[in-house]
């Protein structure tokens, strides 16, 4: 996939490959660009598709990420039965999901 950056000079795009490895943070700041430049119209139809995919596999990312979190406090502050906070240890994972 081609990298698109219009608009704003030093802004890097992620491409689809590095998708996985962007933090949540500068996904999230990403998409706000991409949005940002398609809500303007003024790029080429191809361009725009091209973003748009970009946008779709960093949103994807974005939620998987946030399921895993989701996933990890309800871990930390699960109740038992007779509403006692019951945390149990969870496996960190070094990949970055």
């Amino acid at each position: 996939m081609t990298e698109v950056n219009q608009g704003r000079p030093g802004e890097p795009s992620v491409d689809e490959r590095e998708t996985d490895a962007v933090s949540f943070e500068d996904a999230i700041r990403r998409l706000g660009h991409i949005v940002e430049q398609l809500e303007r119209g003024d790029l080429p139809l191809e361009a725009s598709l091209r973003l748009f995919e970009e946008g779709i596999g960093l949103a994807r990312v974005s939620q998987r990420r946030l399921d895993s979190a989701e996933r990890r406090i309800e871990e930390l502050l699960g109740v038992d039965d007779d509403g006692q906070v019951v945390t149990r240890p969870f496996e960190a994972k070094l990949d970055g999901a």
